[in-house]
């Protein structure tokens, strides 16, 4: 065995068990977390020479955890999952977790349209605000993007508000907003 296998090994393979935590609040599911976690290593790996030693192999490993999770988000956004509606129907299938097509509908239409409302904050803020609504901990984004954490809740207080006003509208359309006609 080589010596960078070696030491990637001794102070990688450590973190295992936390980084797939981490993919598991990404990913939300135990298979994509496990493909995620996988991603995760053989990049790390690949790109091991790279690793400043004295460093955090921690915060490192959940950057590129976190850089593989957008970048798998990215593309499936790019190039989303199509089911013919004949198929189903001809085949019986039934979508999992399908119930109301009316329901269906008005989730995915609220779920794209949050997701191009995060993807439309700057660069700064939409790390902090994705990283935020996958549970992660200030401490915890702070490590994954390497600034203070009081940057983190800064960002995170001024990525919300430009969240929040870029989906005002939308909300409105939908008939949500408080008394005051603000949400």
């Amino acid at each position: 065995m080589n010596e960078l296998r070696k030491e990637f090994e001794d102070i990688a393979l450590p973190h295992m068990g936390a980084i797939h935590r981490a993919a598991l609040r990404l990913a939300k599911t135990e298979g994509d977390a496990e493909d995620l976690v996988q991603d995760t290593y053989l990049r790390a790996y690949r790109y091991f020479d790279r690793f400043k030693r004295g460093t955090s192999i921690r915060a490192w490993l959940l950057t590129i955890l976190r850089n593989t999770f957008l970048n798998e988000l990215g593309r499936r956004a790019r190039n989303p999952e199509h089911v013919s509606f004949e198929h189903l129907i001809l085949s019986g299938e039934e979508p999992a977790g399908f119930s109301d097509p009316e329901e269906e509908l008005l989730s995915k239409l609220i779920a794209d349209k949050l997701m191009d409302a995060v993807n439309a904050v700057p660069e700064e803020f939409r790390e902090v605000i994705l990283s935020d609504l996958q549970g992660f901990s200030y401490k915890e984004i702070a490590e994954i993007i390497d600034c203070p954490i009081g940057t983190v809740m800064s960002r995170l207080h001024r990525g919300r508000k430009l969240l929040k006003s870029s989906l005002r509208e939308y909300a409105a359309d939908f008939g949500y907003s408080d008394r005051m006609g603000k949400m």
